[in-house]
């Protein structure tokens, strides 16, 4: 956008005259420039009269703010000296002057950038945005194996935004901060598998287990309370069970026997609706019992 922009700054206005009355300056008083540039007083001035302090004449001073006459760079001048033209002629042109200790600035012909109220609502959506996407991934990087996070139960908030400028500065660009908060709930995936296996444990006849392995878990979020770290699943679940099979049992029942004799227990009527299936290897190849040493009989459990 055009924007021309006169330069500021300010003057020390000084006053040599040791008249009775101080001396009172309109606002948009000129005041000329040691390198020709003229400026004008923003408002009205009182300069105090000159004093002799210790037989000195000490001049009296007021600071007042000035603007440019003209936009530009031009105007974007140092520390100068300063005089009042229209008072060129008499006697008050040497003895009314002005200094400046800092330069005049903000000066400027032609398009600049301001800031809008859009781009500072660009400037925060885009900020917290990624914030946010950063913190989400930062959250689900810090879960274990065991940790399971309800997806729906995630909350983005955004806690602050600053920028560091107002609407309509005049700037080619500028910063911004922002914080902001992911949480979730999060439970155990080992908590949740205990709780099913107790359950299905807990229905199941005597003498019956579960078969860890073929634990099959689907859930839904049902109620989700944030506040209170609660969440409500809807659990579907399933599992094989069998029957306890007491392999030491079983190892002093084979001792000893042959590969007919351990078929035949495992066909008896107390295994037989246990075990559905018994593969019998002896090793070397040419033993054909199983060996005194229980300890060296070893029992496989396959489930199917």
């Amino acid at each position: 956008m055009s924007n021309d922009k006169k330069a500021t700054g300010s003057v020390k206005i000084y006053n040599k005259l040791d008249s009775l009355a101080p001396l009172t300056l309109i606002k948009g008083t000129h005041f000329l420039s040691d390198s020709g540039k003229s400026f004008v007083i923003v408002d009205r001035v009182i300069i105090p009269s000159a004093q002799y302090q210790k037989g000195k004449l000490v001049p009296g001073s007021v600071t007042a703010k000035v603007e440019a006459k003209e936009a530009g760079e031009d105007y974007n001048i140092g520390n100068s000296k300063f005089s009042v033209p229209k008072l060129s002629g008499t006697v008050y042109y040497y003895s009314i002057y002005a200094e400046s200790s800092s330069p005049m600035v903000g000066g400027y012909v032609g398009n600049v950038k301001k800031v809008t109220k859009d781009d500072i609502q660009k400037a925060q959506d885009d900020l917290t945005e990624k914030l946010l996407e950063q913190a989400e991934v930062a959250l689900k990087s810090k879960l274990t194996p065991d940790d399971i996070l309800i997806d729906d139960s995630v909350v983005r908030d955004i806690i602050s935004f600053s920028s560091t400028i107002k609407q309509d500065t005049i700037i080619d660009k500028f910063g911004a901060e922002a914080k902001v908060k992911v949480s979730g709930l999060i439970f155990k995936k080992q908590d949740l598998e205990k709780f099913v296996k107790d359950s299905i444990v807990a229905k199941l006849p005597q003498n019956n287990s579960v078969l860890e392995t073929s634990l099959d878990i689907n859930y839904n979020p049902g109620v989700i309370d944030n506040k209170n770290g609660k969440v409500t699943l809807d659990l579907d679940f399933s599992a094989k069970v069998y029957q306890d099979i007491n392999t030491q049992e079983l190892v002093e029942l084979f001792s000893l026997q042959t590969t007919e004799e351990i078929k035949e227990i495992v066909n008896s009527v107390e295994y037989s609706d246990k075990i559905s299936e018994a593969k019998i290897t002896f090793w070397p190849f040419w033993v054909k019992k199983a060996p005194k040493n229980k300890d060296r009989i070893v029992i496989d459990l396959v489930f199917e």
